[in-house]
């Protein structure tokens, strides 16, 4: 009985979703007409097939995963979705799933109602007026025809019996449909190992930067410490009158070493995320740019720790690039969130040509985004502008 109900739920929520591939499907061709609606429109069906995806791994514990969004410029984007496979794909389920999921979830929904129908009209013909019309058709306005109700529930229910053979069979059709080809596959799994790779080659290099920082300056900081401690000592002994000099400068010393350790903590994790969020610490780098700096940015609320840390360190580099390499005279940051996504801009209107291989830090910038699955795009002609377009996955 427990899977006949599983059959039955799995197939009536298929229905409800192929009303839904039936109006998708006048929107997909609409948009296709009105190309740049696309961009605007893809999301939303893909949410629909992504549904039918997880209908199907309640149903027969078989876990397909949704492609990843398309990004880019919105045209591009538009354009993008007619090439893309796994947007053909979905268009190629709602409109078969419109058809399929239509007959046979109305066939589990009729089986199952015309059976309760039966017993109902059994007991209830005779106190009724002009008796019941069961679903078939028939009024029962007689004792004769209300035991004909007998059989019928019985070959109503040994027709339930075979829900889950139904159901099994949609589902099976289903895994086929919507799984990616094991091209795409492979290639998925080409992308997850290079952005592992990626990711620890990011981890190593912050760890050496970490361990660098730490030996070549606060270390040497805290042996000047020492060290000036230690005259502070011989002087108190041998001539007291000049040892306050030598201990305020063991002091200064100290201070200077414990800035430098602060440097290091925050080049962690600063913690002005912590304290101002996300948008009040990227305000916060935009005030100190050389170059004037414009904020804009939604209310984005807290997010992951690694995905703001990842975020902010993109905009400290960016911006520090432009101070350094672009002879900008402004630059614009802006924050959104797109698809579960925050998108991360620093536009600037310098001389443009930023190259990865000369040390402007776009590299190391790719490597902390990669390690969240994450996309950055650099777009700097000669003559500029250089636009540098971060997208993280907020993992919501």
């Amino acid at each position: 009985m427990k899977r006949i109900w599983a059959a039955f739920v799995y197939l009536a929520t298929g229905l409800l979703t192929a009303i839904l591939s039936w109006l998708s499907v006048g929107v997909f061709l609409l948009s296709v007409v009105v190309l740049p609606l696309l961009p605007v429109t893809a999301p939303y069906l893909r949410r629909i097939v992504d549904f039918d995806r997880r209908r199907l791994a309640r149903y027969a514990g078989v876990e397909i995963p949704s492609p990843p969004p398309l990004d880019g410029p919105w045209l591009h984007r538009a354009q993008r979705v007619l090439a893309d496979p796994d947007s053909r794909r979905d268009g190629i389920w709602l409109i078969t799933h419109a058809l399929v999921g239509t007959l046979s979830g109305a066939v589990a929904i009729g089986v199952s109602g015309a059976l309760l129908q039966q017993p109902f009209a059994f007991l209830t013909w005779w106190f009724i007026p002009g008796g019941v019309e069961n679903s078939f058709g028939l009024r029962v306005d007689s004792w004769p025809k209300a035991f004909l109700s007998v059989p019928i529930a019985i070959v109503l229910a040994l027709l339930l019996t075979q829900l889950p053979r139904l159901a099994d069979l949609d589902a099976k059709w289903a895994r086929k449909m919507l799984s990616p080809p094991k091209a795409s596959l492979e290639k998925r799994l080409a992308e997850v190992v290079a952005t592992r790779a990626a990711a620890l080659n990011a981890h190593g290099a912050e760890l050496r930067r970490i361990e660098r920082n730490l030996h070549d300056g606060t270390q040497n900081k805290l042996v000047g410490v020492v060290m000036m401690l230690g005259i502070a000592e011989r002087t108190l002994k041998q001539n007291p009158d000049n040892a306050l000099q030598a201990l305020l400068r063991a002091q200064d010393a100290a201070g200077d070493a414990l800035e430098e350790l602060r440097n290091v903590v925050r080049s962690i994790h600063p913690p002005v995320l912590e304290d101002l969020g996300l948008d009040g610490a990227i305000q916060a780098l935009a005030a100190r740019c050389p170059v004037p700096c414009v904020l804009t940015a939604e209310h984005l609320g807290r997010m992951p720790a690694a995905v703001e840390a990842a975020a902010y360190f993109a905009v400290a580099e960016a911006l520090t690039n432009v101070a350094k390499h672009s002879g900008a005279r402004h630059a614009w940051v802006s924050l959104g969130v797109n698809d579960d996504k925050l998108v991360v801009m620093v536009h600037d209107d310098g001389k443009g040509g930023a190259d990865e291989k000369r040390g402007t830090g776009l590299d190391g910038i790719r490597g902390r985004v990669a390690a969240l699955d994450g996309t950055a795009d650099v777009s700097s002609p000669e003559g500029g502008p250089t636009v540098l377009t971060v997208e993280l996955p907020m993992g919501k």
